[in-house]
């Protein structure tokens, strides 16, 4: 069997893995195996890989920032060349319809963010380059030292893909090396684009071990692939529970790790939102919960809308528009499984289903029913962790609130979350709450939306998609919104009375890009007399 194993890249070359055990991905809308077969690597694939990065590290420090651009542009075009076999292979792994889900959404927003990454590296003022004249005191971000580890997530096989995704066009464009550490759930689509990328690679004259890519691994070798001395930082896109593992073990050698982990997503509809607009947002809701089987990290998760007949009436029409809607199909058999769990731990702790909170055991796939849950305010304050648990699928679970104080209790005890939604229209009354509510919830969140549904990561230089813990690890970056997205794979690097000659070229005095740069506290694009 081995002999029909897909091979590993490792040190710019493909090979047979020194493994473990082999597995396949499973078709979810069938729960076939596809007849495809990838090696979980051994300590001796890791080892080698750490090795291997950290001397690419040391190679990539003298390759121009223009040809780290042209590979994330010529990689963006082979992706495209090739988009067709790409996006089967992730309808098969992850049974996400090609269109519009993969092939007019997901794809071109991969090949979207890789070429402003390019742009970005061409254009130098990601490095935020500050120099103060009278001191001769220059400083600009500039690569790690050793290799960038990416875990990839199963929700998005192609824009968040450990080859080629958000994190990848960061990490390269930035200067780094890259370990590729795929997910189990779409192995086939990886491989497609890490053939497109190793020859995109070779055609622009890039160290050939830029980037590496590891299969699938077992917790415990994923755990010393975090925990290397010689790894610069890790990416990481998964659930809270393996997020604080890998984090804990990053942090014993001091890796710097940054997390997406769990988010509810709360929306919060006022008042007259409700009574004027709630067949507009029940739409939305649903729409929004049940989107790519409700699997995407900004589901709305939590509601919170204030008790009267219109939050009846509305809570009634969302009720309906779920049943009504199609039950989609998940990712694989675990996440049926812990979605059936989590949704089980929030019945436990006193929420009521109003419908789904159940297998769909009629599909010839993994599927749950949309479920719609409700508690009342009093409980959500009693028992504020247990209803914060994530239910990663096409499910979401409404708080009726009391009054503004007991709005304002909830809001407080909110853990860290991606996104915060606020529904409001422009009377007196959700004025006069949106004052009191939206600075407490701001707080809470990376991004705020006001009148639409938060499942939309525009792929935009303002975007953030970060927030504080459990959301993320660290709430002053994004994994999305270039090039800040960049900045989390750099290092700040301080000259201090260097000469001209020996600077980075990007706070030499000349200047001839007209690249934006700080001088004595302001910004300008001149050059230094």
């Amino acid at each position: 069997m081995s002999s029909s194993v897909f091979p590993v890249l490792i040190s710019g070359t493909w090979r047979q893995a020194e493994m473990i055990q082999y597995f396949s991905a499973i078709n979810p809308m069938t729960k076939v195996q596809i007849d495809e077969f990838y090696p979980v690597s051994s300590k001796q694939d890791i080892f080698e890989t750490i090795k291997s990065a950290a001397i690419a590290s040391r190679e990539l420090l003298n390759i121009s920032p223009s040809k780290r651009a042209d590979f994330l542009e010529k990689f963006a075009d082979r992706i495209e060349n090739r988009k067709e076999e790409i996006v089967k292979m992730a309808n098969q792994e992850t049974g996400y319809a090609i269109e519009p889900r993969l092939l007019n959404v997901e794809l071109p927003r991969m090949t979207d963010q890789l070429r402003k990454v390019a742009c970005a590296v061409r254009e130098h003022s990601w490095t935020m380059p500050v120099i103060d004249t009278g001191v001769n005191i220059r400083s600009l971000n500039q690569s790690l030292e050793g290799g960038i580890a990416i875990f990839s997530p199963n929700n998005f096989p192609l824009v968040f893909n450990s080859v080629g995704g958000s994190d990848f066009a960061g990490a390269i464009g930035a200067g780094n090396s890259v370990i590729c550490k795929g997910n189990p759930s779409h192995p086939g689509t990886t491989r497609l684009l890490a053939e497109e990328a190793h020859e995109a690679i070779k055609e622009t004259g890039m160290p050939l071990n830029t980037f590496q890519l590891i299969y699938h691994m077992e917790e415990s070798i994923g755990l010393i692939l975090a925990g290397s001395p010689d790894i610069g930082a890790i990416a990481y896109t998964g659930s809270r529970k393996c997020g604080m593992t890998l984090k804990a073990s990053a942090e014993k050698t001091g890796n710097p790790i940054y997390l997406e982990m769990s988010s509810a997503n709360p929306v919060l509809i006022l008042p007259d939102a409700i009574k004027k607009r709630d067949s507009q947002i029940a739409e939305e809701l649903v729409k929004s919960c049940t989107l790519g089987t409700g699997q995407f990290c900004t589901k709305p998760g939590l509601v919170l809308v204030f008790k009267d007949q219109f939050a009846d009436e509305f809570i009634d029409k969302v009720k309906k528009l779920m049943e009504e809607t199609p039950d989609g199909v998940l990712l694989s058999e675990s996440v049926m499984i812990k979605l059936d769990e989590n949704v089980g731990h929030l019945r436990e702790a006193g929420a009521r289903p109003l419908t789904g909170a159940s297998r769909n055991e009629a599909s010839p796939g993994y599927s749950y029913k949309n479920t719609l849950l409700t508690i009342e305010g009093s409980q959500f304050i009693e028992k504020s962790s247990d209803f914060q648990i994530e239910a990663f699928g096409p499910q979401t679970m409404i708080v009726i609130m009391e009054n503004v104080e007991q709005a304002e209790k909830i809001i407080e005890l909110l853990e860290g979350n991606l996104t915060g939604t606020i529904y409001s229209e422009t009377s007196e009354e959700d004025k006069l709450l949106y004052e009191r509510l939206v600075p407490l919830l701001t707080r809470k969140v990376g991004r705020i939306t006001n009148d639409k549904m938060p499942t939309d990561v525009a792929v935009v230089t303002s975007m953030n998609h970060g927030g504080p813990y459990p959301a993320t690890g660290h709430p002053a970056f994004s994994s999305v919104g270039i090039p800040f997205s960049m900045q989390r794979f750099s290092m700040r690097k301080c000259f201090d009375g260097v000469s001209d000659e020996r600077l980075p070229v990007a706070i030499q005095n000349a200047n001839p890009d007209k690249i934006w740069r700080m001088i004595d506290a302001s910004w300008t694009t001149d050059s230094i007399e």
